[in-house]
């Protein structure tokens, strides 16, 4: 019993720092969604661009056909961008949180994970949103006109279109943590680099799986992500073999440094 009440100390401390974490977090959260929602129009007028462009100067527009969906867009747009925002914070209490726990060689192997994770995230959403959607919705776009004498016209609704982007954007900055993936399960112990080597025509056909799944259903899309995460797993390859050549060195150099101090 007296075990017990012994941990109940530190067991109590820590909820307390988590609970003094998520309220941060979601602080930042909610000022970051008020802000957003003040600039909501200018934030979906910069997701609409690549439909702009698509359909060409004064050409297209979007409706809504329910009285509440401009509204209700607005506001997920303002949580949309609002996580983007209040992320570098969230972030940091995550990281706040866990590093005392942590020794400094953990820390150390953390770190880069931690630092490429939104940097990998940016950069699908970027391919997505500069070069998958607007060669996208130039495709889509395309079947409009005279459909057997009746004009087939696109008028996207606003709400479906931010659920297309949002899909878009989430997809490939999700897809994009591969490598991230890849490096935690070697380093884990889980699969090593020759495993993953042998495994490369399996990893091709999960590609354009996950491809199919995470895309709208156009082979357009799905290949423009299915090459990338092909290209990122290759990259994992090389990555994962210079951390297995930088852990060998260090660990001669500990052999060294144990033998040393033996013999002296």
């Amino acid at each position: 019993m007296r075990d017990i009440d012994d941990s109940k100390a530190p067991l109590l401390e820590h909820l307390v720092e988590l609970r003094k974490r998520l309220i941060r977090a979601f602080l930042a959260l909610a000022v970051a969604f008020g802000v957003c929602f003040y600039f909501a129009d200018h934030i979906f007028a910069f997701l609409a661009q690549p439909l702009v462009d698509a359909f060409g100067p004064g050409k297209g527009k979007l409706v809504y056909t329910k009285l509440y969906e401009a509204f209700f867009t607005e506001v997920r747009v303002a949580f949309f961008a609002a996580f983007f925002l209040a992320f570098p914070i969230i972030a940091n209490q995550i990281w706040a949180f866990i590093a005392p726990g942590l020794y400094a060689k953990e820390k150390r192997a953390f770190l880069p994970f931690l630092i490429a994770t939104p940097l990998l995230f940016i950069g699908g959403g970027a391919l997505a949103y500069y070069v998958v959607m607007p060669t996208a919705f130039r495709f889509f776009l395309g079947f409009q006109g005279n459909l057997g004498g009746i004009q087939q016209e696109a008028l996207p609704a606003v709400g479906d279109y931010l659920s297309l982007v949002m899909h878009f954007i989430l997809a490939f900055g999700i897809a994009f943590l591969l490598p991230v993936l890849l490096m935690l399960l070697e380093r884990a112990g889980l699969v090593t680099r020759t495993q993953l080597v042998k495994g490369r025509r399996y990893a091709i056909l999960v590609a354009f799986i996950i491809a199919a799944v995470a895309t709208p259903p156009d082979v357009l899309s799905q290949f423009m992500l299915a090459v990338p995460l092909i290209f990122l797993y290759e990259m994992s390859l090389i990555a994962i073999w210079f951390t297995e050549r930088r852990r060998a060195r260090e660990a001669e150099a500990e052999k060294a440094i144990e033998l040393h101090s033996e013999q002296g």
